[in-house]
This record gives C-alpha cells, sequence and structure tokens, in this order.
C-alpha cells in the first residue's frame, strides 16, 4: 500500500479512508490477513498508536476483525464490503457535484458529459 498524507485531517482519519480505500478496490482481499500493527506504522511512516486507532475503528466498523493468535484479516462479509464501495461512491459523486455544479451545469449536463466521456473510452 502506498501511503500520502495531508495537513487538512488528522493522521489516523487518514489511514482509515486508505483502508477503506484498499479493502474497496481489493488491493486487500477478503480474508487477508494484514502485517503487525509495527510493520504497518513503520511502513507508513507514522506511530505505531496511531496505526493502531486506525485499525480499531476499522474493527468497529466491521471491516477487519481480530484473532487472537493469528493477528488482523480483512472482513470477508461481502455485503459490508458492498456497502462501504457504495458509500465511497456515494462521497465521491457528492464531492464531484458540489465542485461542477457551482459552475453552472445542470445534473442533466453532467450526465450527458458523463456519458460521451464513456462513448470515447475515457474511464
Amino acid at each position: 500500500m502506498t501511503w500520502h498524507f495531508s495537513s487538512d485531517a488528522p493522521i489516523y482519519s487518514q489511514l482509515v479512508s486508505r483502508f477503506k480505500e484498499a479493502i474497496a478496490s481489493s488491493e486487500l482481499a477478503p480474508g487477508e490477513r494484514l502485517r503487525s500493527v509495527r510493520e504497518l506504522a513503520v511502513d507508513a511512516g507514522v506511530n505505531p498508536n496511531t496505526m493502531q486507532r486506525a485499525l480499531s475503528e476499522l474493527e468497529r466498523e466491521g471491516l477487519m476483525y481480530s484473532q487472537r493468535t493469528s493477528g488482523r484479516f480483512v472482513t470477508e462479509d461481502e455485503n459490508v464490503i458492498a456497502q462501504l464501495k457504495q458509500a465511497l461512491a456515494r462521497n465521491i459523486i457528492t464531492e464531484f457535484l458540489n465542485s461542477i455544479l457551482p459552475l453552472g451545469y445542470t445534473v442533466e449536463a453532467v450526465i450527458s458529459m458523463l456519458k460521451e466521456n464513456s462513448k470515447n473510452g475515457h474511464t
């Protein structure tokens, strides 16, 4: 996983977001075992306590689970992953519309532009 942090949000919340993206995109596969908190923290360049906080949040949200002797794993629950993908997509769409509608475009015009873009092979 690659890590890029900005100064506009707490690091732990950026970690949570990055893990969610990795789960939704199958970069982290369902049931995949994660490396240790310490290894992940070193890789991301963050304090282990910050990484632990992010992973605990993901567990609370049902996106990861721990097994005492085996470590931490990505959920295998397809419904939870599908809900995550839908929530992430909704957030992206909302951000996009909040950016483009003030430019004077209507939703219908945006849909038309998206369809045209798709026809031209742009994804």
